[in-house]
């Protein structure tokens, strides 16, 4: 199911844990700390696991996932949030993508 995506990082409000990506060391300090700001900002917010991933052809998308019982998710200010982030991080996540096209895709652009 996942072997068409690559994940940059997520977190899991259920564990209390950040996942960053090693294959991704090379960026710059300031942007995995953003990332992870922005990850666990969000899961604290509307719960759930978040995951940022690329698909086959190098756009960076989001996944949320709650377990069934967990009365806290907010699955419409999850959506919300998403939308947010995007608007807001728009410049960092479009250098997040043409960086994958460049170094793992080997895109010329």
């Amino acid at each position: 199911m996942y072997a068409d995506r690559t994940v940059l990082c997520g977190a899991n409000s259920y564990k209390q844990k950040y996942y960053f990506n090693e294959d991704f060391s090379t960026l710059p300090q300031q942007v995995k700390d953003e990332l992870k700001i922005m990850c666990v900002l969000f899961t604290e917010d509307v719960g759930g696991v978040l995951t940022l991933w690329y698909d086959e052809e190098g756009s960076l998308e989001f996944t949320v996932e709650a377990q069934e019982a967990d009365g806290r998710f907010d699955e419409i200010g999850s959506g919300l949030k998403i939308k947010q982030i995007q608007q807001e991080k728009r410049e960092l996540l479009e250098a997040l993508e043409l960086y994958y096209k460049v170094f793992f895709l080997n895109e010329d652009v």
